[in-house]
């Protein structure tokens, strides 16, 4: 297989798994695309290096020795938005749901295909660079939530909101769209530049972002649910 094209801007990968082999075929794949790979066997390293020296992107197997991959992803969560893909294991998809609910980015599962997991690497390193919505700058309002585009930053109520890379761009999206109803299919491909993908993924989004910026998150009165279609952001103001 040939190489790929290096990107202009390479990222640091940290790729996080117990199994040898499937972590030398990643970073080969990986390292075609140019970027700089690290590869780990547990998570209580994976941890303490992606603290010491957060990578730009961290590949997460969902089983680990010593810390499992939802431990390291919500230790993780609580000090760097380090994008995060997890890898978890064909079927265990309650394992992906509270996986994206610990704030990983993306998952796939095992077994997979080095390429696809490589173009998921690129995806979620756009979105993190902002290379891909929300495009521009400014500032959006709707009553007491403010949005700063360019300077990355929510405010609800004046205190400063944390949302991660994801949460982010689909919030700026539905502010941009106001009533407009979006299914989960046009939002992947919108907001995480997917033509593929489970659905689950922007459910559980959506369901982060709720408990982020609703008063109360079991009766939203922002996002709220267009039963047979998908989402609506309602203004308030």
């Amino acid at each position: 297989m040939p190489p790929s094209k290096t990107p202009s801007n390479p990222a640091r990968v940290l790729v996080v798994d117990d199994d040898p082999t499937v972590a030398e075929v990643v970073a080969r794949y990986l390292e075609r695309d140019g970027h700089q790979v690290e590869c780990v066997g547990d998570g209580a390293e994976a941890l303490r290096r992606a603290l010491a020296d957060p990578p730009d992107l961290m590949v997460l197997d969902l089983m680990l020795p010593k810390l499992d991959g939802l431990q390291v992803c919500r230790k993780l969560r609580e000090r760097w938005p380090v994008p995060v893909i997890m890898l978890t294991a064909l079927g265990e998809e309650m394992d992906r749901v509270v996986g994206l609910e610990t704030g990983a980015d993306d998952y796939v599962t095992k077994p997979f295909s080095p390429r696809e997991l490589a173009l998921r690497v690129q995806s979620v390193l756009r979105r993190a660079r902002g290379a891909l919505v929300p495009t521009g700058t400014g500032v959006l309002r709707d009553g007491d939530l403010v949005v700063d585009v360019g300077a990355h930053e929510v405010r609800l109520d004046g205190k400063e909101i944390t949302l991660t890379a994801r949460e982010f761009d689909l919030l700026v999206y539905l502010l941009r769209n106001p009533r407009q109803a979006f299914s989960r299919a046009a939002l992947l491909d919108q907001v995480w530049g997917w033509s593929f993908g489970d659905s689950s993924t922007v459910t559980v989004h959506v369901r982060r972002l709720r408990e982020k910026i609703e008063d109360d998150p079991t009766d939203p009165r922002r996002i709220v649910t267009v039963w047979g279609v998908g989402y609506r952001y309602e203004p308030l103001s």
